[in-house]
């Protein structure tokens, strides 16, 4: 396998992230997204017409969307990582799978904007991306009372490694995580897995204080 590359983008990281996690050898050819635009250069668009990163080549076979690439190399490496095979299960990655696609859009474009003055409405960014992210906390509680740290299950899939790296670099968009306790704990959780690597922005686990029980006080 051969993936397009380039460090500083989330969706990039995604797939060398579960690459990692399951032990999957593949190649990274750099690309000059910033400033030089290689994804809009021939060779690129000859590959991915839409003029977007990541593209990864396994032969004859060329994925475009990083959802599908993840889906591919779980497949391939790490079944276990397509949670247990039921048609909840399925269900449930296939709709975080899409709600991922509105973090790229919302808080990766507030991010993009901050980072890279690329045009866009950066309040309106920020507030659809605060709205995802108050959808991903109730959605964890709710999981959290069932006794799950992780989105589908008690193990994490690729749900979880398609929402974790535009929730994490959040705060390059000015989109702040300190009201989220339990997006916090989920973020620790995938930090400590055996495997787990970093990108500039996302920092491996260390001398991190604990954070806060997520049960009902009782008074």
């Amino acid at each position: 396998m051969k993936l397009y590359d380039y460090i500083l983008s989330p969706s990039c990281y995604k797939v060398r992230l579960l690459a990692a996690l399951t032990d999957t050898e593949m190649s990274l050819r750099p690309v000059d997204f910033h400033p030089g635009e290689e994804h809009r250069g021939p060779e690129l668009m000859a590959l991915n017409p839409a003029g977007s990163i990541p593209i990864l080549e396994d032969g004859e076979l060329i994925l475009t969307e990083s959802s599908a690439i993840l889906v591919y190399i779980a497949s391939r490496n790490g079944p276990e990582w397509m949670g247990d095979g039921s048609p909840q299960a399925s269900a449930r990655i296939a709709q975080w799978l899409a709600f991922s696609s509105r973090l790229t859009a919302s808080l990766g474009g507030a991010r993009l904007s901050e980072m890279l003055l690329r045009p866009g409405d950066l309040k309106a960014l920020q507030k659809a991306g605060t709205l995802a992210l108050r959808e991903l906390e109730a959605a964890l509680f709710e999981q959290h009372l069932r006794g799950m740290q992780f989105l589908v299950s008690d193990r994490p899939t690729i749900a979880d490694i398609a929402c974790f790296p535009y929730v994490a670099l959040a705060p390059d968009g000015s989109v702040s995580l300190d009201p989220y306790p339990g997006i916090r704990k989920w973020m620790r959780s995938l930090r400590a897995l055996d495997g787990f690597i970093e990108m500039p922005g996302i920092h491996r686990l260390h001398e991190l204080k604990p954070e806060p029980s997520l049960e009902p006080e009782h008074g």
